[in-house]
């Protein structure tokens, strides 16, 4: 069975002539939302309804308005507005070393750097501005956010299935 990731949010149409405004969702705009990409429209990624070829794309603000060869009017561009756009996992591109798809990482135990002690596991992942920021959930305690930094994640192991971080002080709230 095909995997499908999220990549957009089909928000309104823009124009007469079929062209849809996209939050894209995705490191990878020019990749996801190049001529010829072919996505999938639905309303989650169980729910797959179609798929699209994108015949050209533009950035406006951090939009990213979308012309699809298979939607020619606003009529049809009507009926998919509010789904979200999916690539299959067979169309996702294979990353350099040291990256890694949220999907890859989420769940995974995360441990202290230097005493090996597990702290946590990686449950969220907000992309706010500069950097991430990775929300952990404790065995015990309250959940609490790290900044994805060289100096607080020191490793993500994918083979091993672990991340090993080292917390500064003030950024794990112990009340």
């Amino acid at each position: 069975m095909t995997e499908y990731f999220e990549v957009g949010k089909i928000l309104t149409t823009h124009g007469l002539k079929g062209e849809v405004k996209v939050n894209p969702i995705t490191d990878f705009i020019d990749e996801r939302f190049e001529a010829g990409s072919r996505l999938f429209i639905g309303a989650d990624n169980e729910d797959i309804e179609r798929q699209v070829t994108v015949a050209s794309a533009r950035m406006q603000k951090q939009f990213v308005l979308v012309y699809f060869e298979e939607i020619t009017d606003i009529d049809q561009a009507q009926k998919i507005l509010k789904k979200n756009l999916f690539v299959a996992d067979s169309d996702r591109d294979e990353l350099p070393e040291g990256s890694y798809y949220f999907k890859d990482i989420l769940d995974l135990p995360v441990y202290d750097n230097e005493s090996g002690e597990k702290i946590g596991t990686l449950i969220n992942i907000e992309t706010p501005g500069a950097n991430d920021i990775w929300e952990i959930k404790p065995e015990q305690g309250k959940n609490f956010w790290i900044p994805n930094i060289a100096s607080v994640v020191k490793k993500v192991d994918l083979e091993n299935k672990r991340i090993e971080v080292t917390l500064l002080e003030g950024l794990r709230n112990e009340n």
